[in-house]
């Protein structure tokens, strides 16, 4: 794989909101415990919910190519400008999404790998789909579905 093509599965993930979700989950998981985090559970629940997000934001990018086409921010995206299928976004956001969810089953618990899933399921198909077509109040579901 070209160190292009990388980039742009890179960009499926969208690393920057990924990064930021991941620090209410550091700051959950140490509101959750009391005392430290023990490191067996806190990297290997951070990896999984990571892998897990990655696959919701390549969902998002599947979901709303059309749109994405369509705004000058947002044309470049590498489903919505045909760098990568659809197809293959598909298969990477499930590959992702299993890596992560088995992580947080073998290494942090079910429920965590549980309610990551129902997480997934609710930002990438009910708030991508219904929701963010909906309501002006799109921040607030989004922040809602990124803090859970």
């Amino acid at each position: 794989m070209s160190i292009p093509l990388l980039n742009e599965y890179l960009t499926l993930c969208k690393p920057r909101v990924v990064g930021l979700m991941l620090v209410t989950v550091l700051i959950g998981m140490h509101l959750a415990t009391p005392g430290m985090v023990p490191i067996a559970i806190l990297f290997p629940g951070i990896l999984g919910i990571a892998f897990v997000a990655a696959s919701a934001a390549t969902i998002n990018h599947v979901m709303d190519r059309y749109i994405d086409a369509k705004m000058q921010r947002t044309s470049a995206r590498p489903v919505a400008c045909g760098q990568i299928s659809v197809k293959h976004a598909v298969v990477f956001a499930a590959v992702l999404a299993a890596i992560g969810l088995v992580t947080l089953i073998v290494f942090v618990n079910v429920l965590t790998a549980a309610l990551t899933f129902a997480t997934l399921i609710g930002y990438a198909f009910i708030y991508t789909v219904f929701l963010k077509r909906a309501t002006p109040q799109i921040i607030v579901i989004g922040g809602i579905a990124g803090a859970t």
